[in-house]
């Protein structure tokens, strides 16, 4: 036995290989259950370790990048505006002729709104529904930017921006209105930094008072004061859900254009106000019930495209300003008005059956100033000024001023001339149905806008002369040289048009137009005043009461008799391009001067639209009203004219007028373009 014992002791270990102890302390040994496994509870132990330590390592090297890039953007910022509010641009305010307000720019009035003078609602309204965790983060709002980016992701495109109230006044303070990543964290920095630096009312009066609302407010005080005539301080629920539903999209959800729009985000706004407990439930459904109207005398009218034209000046009038200014115009508010209203209103009711989509409007008295001017249907549909803009073939209304040439050479308004076919070189200028009168006085192929008559005038004279008169008298835009320039086929814009027309009306002086009579600063300096506009006699008075008796032909017994009123003494020429694309009246009084022009922009036909119909009575419609209380007065030049009322007037007939002008030289030389319809098509 004892030498069993011995063999197994260490001497029984002779002879075999001994594996080395991992541990010589028997309590160092990590016991093991099952082959190969530790104990869970330390696995555990370990597992949290790591995890906490690489939470540790991430939140370190995160706060680093974070510091690292926030000191980057900042540094790349134009450190001089970090440190001071910009200033607001000098507001400018626009005056009618009466001194009525015609349309305010800017800040002319200034940061007039106090956030402890506005009712809570005001700036609730705001909160509510642009952002209501405003009053709880520090210029960042985490919960909202992931769920900005979650939709972006989800939409895969660029549905929300999650920008606080504090990131869109950074970015209209100090930054422009791009959209990229750097322009982004750039906002992020400047709303930290704006948050350090004021306290949550004065960055939400900041906002409020630098922000757009539309209509071409900027500020709240400013904002009430356009859409309600009103102060902010005297705002109701409804108004201030209404102005705070316009953020989001100013031109889609504005007060007045779009009032039912306006009315259902507005009622959104209040149940966001209810939901965050800005509101208890009566007031919101009080609010929600609350019958609201815009100021209709400030809404977004035409008139906006005078305003454009008015601003589009400013430069040179006046270089620099930094206060706010005024600007005198010469318009009339209530001939803008009736022109805005008889533009609108006809298009609206004959504008679809007669396929004509747009229309301009000028209107001006005897020494240039622009009364009125209208460049389109709808300015909110389109701020393309077609009064000042847009060139159109003038048609037969571009005769008159061949017609002022040829009696300054040699002809008088009883000469005759021959009515009947005949050929220019491949152009043969026909008049509307082929008919034609054989010999006719130059009065009557004038009233009647005889086409072969003016194609007749204007090769006998030579195109040149034809378009020093017409430039002599106001056309500034390029003409051509051709015969078809008698009819028209040069194009030129409806304040080209009205320009020229003025010698008639004033006696034989050239003007120029103008709408500015002087611009002087918030506290009275004046900066610019019109100094008057006549260019000197370009009608001597023996051609312009012969000329006179031709245009008032057109009114009394031609193709302009819809545009006659009273018992005025009135002169114009119709005009129609080819193919009925461009429909004029342009005409006059002793008083003033007016053009009308109806076409679509794509230049496609219209339904049989001519300078007789519709411009004619829109002339008329917008000249009546603005001669009441005048005294008569004959057209200068033929002091013995009686009234219309003591002649006889003739019916309007069908004007023999062509419809074929060519476009170019190019068809004058060669002869109609294969894809030219050959019909012919009335230029009255």
């Amino acid at each position: 036995m004892a030498r069993s014992s011995k063999r197994n002791g260490k001497a029984g270990t002779k002879g075999r290989r001994v594996e080395p102890r991992l541990f010589d302390d028997e309590d160092d040994v990590v016991p093991l259950k099952g082959p190969g496994r530790r104990n869970s509870k330390a696995t555990g132990r370990s597992w949290k370790w790591r995890l906490f330590k690489v939470a540790v390592t991430l939140g370190f090297w995160s706060f680093a990048v974070a510091v690292v890039g926030f000191t980057y953007i900042w540094f790349s910022l134009d450190q001089r505006g970090l440190f001071q509010i910009p200033k607001r641009e000098p507001g400018i305010m626009m005056l009618a002729s009466n001194g009525s307000v015609l349309a305010q720019e800017g800040a002319f009035f200034g940061d007039a709104a106090k956030i402890s003078q506005l009712p809570d609602y005001v700036p609730n309204a705001v909160i509510a529904i642009e952002d209501h965790r405003f009053r709880w983060h520090h210029g960042i709002d985490p919960v909202g930017l992931a769920r900005a980016m979650g939709r972006n992701i989800l939409a895969r495109h660029f549905v929300q921006g999650g920008s606080t109230l504090t990131q869109q006044l950074a970015k209209n303070l100090f930054l422009t209105q791009e959209k990229t990543l750097t322009r982004k964290a750039q906002e992020a920095v400047l709303a930290i930094w704006l948050e350090s630096r004021f306290t949550k009312d004065e960055i939400l009066q900041l906002y409020l008072n630098r922000v757009y609302f539309g209509g071409g407010a900027y500020g709240i005080e400013q904002a009430a004061h356009t859409f309600f005539n009103k102060s902010a301080s005297e705002l109701s629920v409804m108004e201030a859900a209404r102005l705070a539903a316009s953020l989001k999209a100013p031109t889609n959800y504005d007060p007045i254009n779009h009032h039912d729009e306006s009315t259902q985000r507005a009622k959104l706004v209040i149940a966001a106000m209810q939901d965050q407990g800005f509101l208890s439930p009566i007031d919101a459904l009080d609010a929600t019930n609350e019958e609201t109207s815009g100021s209709q005398a400030v809404s977004h009218s035409q008139r906006q495209y005078a305003v454009d034209w008015i601003d589009s000046q400013l430069s040179q009038l006046v270089k620099d300003y930094d206060q706010s200014i005024i600007i005198e115009t010469s318009i009339d508010p209530a001939i803008q008005a009736n022109a805005e209203n008889s533009l609108a209103g006809s298009l609206k009711a004959s504008g679809e059956k007669l396929s004509v989509s747009q229309g301009a409007v000028v209107v001006m008295d005897n020494q240039g100033a622009v009364l009125a001017l209208v460049g389109g249907k709808s300015y909110e549909k389109s701020q393309y000024n077609r009064a000042t803009k847009s060139v159109r073939q003038p048609g037969s209304a571009f005769k008159a001023f061949v017609y002022l040439t040829a009696l300054e050479n040699g002809y008088n308004p009883q000469s005759i001339e021959t009515d009947a076919p005949f050929k220019v070189g491949n152009w043969s200028p026909e008049n509307y149905k082929h008919k034609y009168l054989g010999q006719v006085t130059l009065q009557r192929a004038f009233a009647q806008s005889i086409n072969t008559v003016a194609a007749r005038l204007i090769v006998a004279l030579g195109p040149d002369r034809v378009v020093q008169t017409a430039q002599r008298l106001g056309i500034s835009s390029t003409l051509g040289h051709d015969a078809s320039l008698a009819l028209g086929t040069s194009e030129v814009t409806p304040l080209e048009m009205a320009q020229a027309f003025v010698p008639f009306a004033n006696g034989g002086t050239a003007v120029a137009p103008w709408v500015v009579k002087r611009i002087t600063t918030r506290d009275g300096n004046v900066l610019y005043e019109h100094k008057g506009s006549g260019l000197g006699q370009v009608i001597t008075p023996e051609y312009l009461g012969e000329m006179n008796q031709l245009l008032r032909a057109v009114v009394r017994e031609g193709t302009g008799t819809k545009a006659q009123f009273g018992n005025w003494d009135i002169g114009g020429k119709t005009g129609t391009s080819q193919d009925y694309r461009d429909a004029w009246f342009v005409g006059f009084t002793p008083y003033l001067t007016a053009a009308v022009w109806l076409g679509n922009d794509d230049n496609s036909p219209t339904k049989d639209v001519t300078g007789g119909s519709l411009p004619a009575q829109i002339w008329r419609d917008v000249m009546e009203p603005a001669h009441k209380g005048l005294n008569w007065l004959p057209l200068p030049g033929d002091t013995n004219a009686p009234p219309v009322s003591a002649q006889a007037q003739t019916t309007n007939v069908e004007s023999p007028e062509s419809k074929d002008a060519p476009k170019s030289f190019f068809e004058l030389l060669f002869g109609k373009s294969k894809s030219a319809p050959q019909q012919n098509v009335g230029l009255y």
